[in-house]
């Protein structure tokens, strides 16, 4: 089988990229796997150059929104060629195969760059995703403990703790310390500006402590991993395991990571609404929906999208 690669009209062979049972039991254990190898280090530094261009460009974009709203990077995998080919490339679905099984669909992506002098993302944990919009964005079958999404991390540039790389805290991934439904309000006054021990740590307006299910809960930082990653590598991790990531404390090097997000296709995503609103922004569902990646959509529960607004036929190219 052969599968689109990022740059199009080229082709690449398609390999068993499955984890191994060590690699597979690793991750139940601790919630993470990785780093893995996927781009070669100085060709995606050189591919960033053109990618950003393309992620200026809205003209393709699902939602049409102002380059500074916190959304602008939401989704680019439905018009940006190098980012559709990337939310299948068999290095990713094959291990997420073992993890999530054959039936998988890609429900969102978003870019997350970390700027010279931004604070740090607070401890958290996404089971629905409901934190900013008030409502569960996903839910998966009622037999099920709790949900989560598998999220796949892919650092576009090099990530090192000084320039705001993740944390985890391995083995949280199965007690949820949060609870979603009690929500948050935004408060763009708070970027930048809450001081957590000592850190600035908070979520773009956002103070993860309003979730606490506890009022006194502190995560236990001892027991947290920094996740260093040159620019080509990706990480997976289930978005149940408490995750952060620190400060950019440089004045020169961004930090620039892409997360897909994938759940089975029996998950139901984006129930009962037909908006997005986050981040003090307010975006229309109208023109959205999942990308299936792997396998079959038997419940057909969500729009699966056949191709994007550039003409890209995802259910092509995807893992039978």
């Amino acid at each position: 089988m052969k599968l689109l690669s990022p740059k199009l009209g080229e082709a690449v062979m398609c390999s068993d990229f499955s984890m191994s049972n060590d690699e597979l039991k690793r991750f139940k254990l601790n919630g993470y796997i990785g780093p893995f190898d996927l781009y070669d280090h100085e060709a995606i530094q050189q591919d960033y150059q053109e990618l950003r261009a393309q992620l200026f460009d809205r003209s393709h974009a699902i939602y049409k929104l102002d380059h500074t709203s916190r959304l602008a990077g939401y989704d680019r995998h439905l018009d940006v060629d190098f980012l559709s080919a990337h939310i299948m490339r068999p290095e990713i679905i094959h291990k997420l195969r073992n993890i999530l099984g054959p039936d998988i669909t890609c429900w969102r992506s978003e870019m997350f760059p970390k700027y010279p002098g931004d604070e740090g993302t607070d401890w958290h944990q996404a089971d629905t995703f409901a934190h900013a919009s008030g409502a569960p964005q996903i839910i998966w079958p009622t037999a099920q403990k709790f949900g989560g999404a598998i999220t796949v991390w892919t650092a576009i540039t090099d990530s090192t703790e000084n320039n705001g790389c993740l944390r985890f805290i391995p083995g949280t991934h199965e007690e949820m310390f949060y609870d979603e439904s009690l929500g948050m309000e935004y408060a763009p006054e708070f970027e930048n500006r809450i001081d957590k021990g000592g850190v600035r740590r908070g979520f773009f307006g956002y103070d993860y402590r309003n979730l606490q299910k506890d009022p006194n809960f502190v995560p236990d930082e001892s027991k947290a991993v920094s996740i260093e990653m040159r620019a080509g590598q990706f990480v997976i991790f289930w978005s149940t395991l408490m995750h952060a990531s620190f400060p950019n404390s440089t004045t020169n090097k961004t930090r620039l990571g892409f997360t897909a997000r994938y759940v089975p296709a029996t998950v139901k995503v984006y129930p009962d609404t037909d908006v997005i609103e986050e981040y003090g922004s307010r975006l229309s569902l109208s023109k959205y929906g999942v990308v299936l990646v792997s396998g079959k959509d038997v419940l057909g529960l969500n729009k699966n999208l056949t191709s994007s607004a550039r003409g890209f036929e995802f259910n092509r190219y995807k893992l039978a």
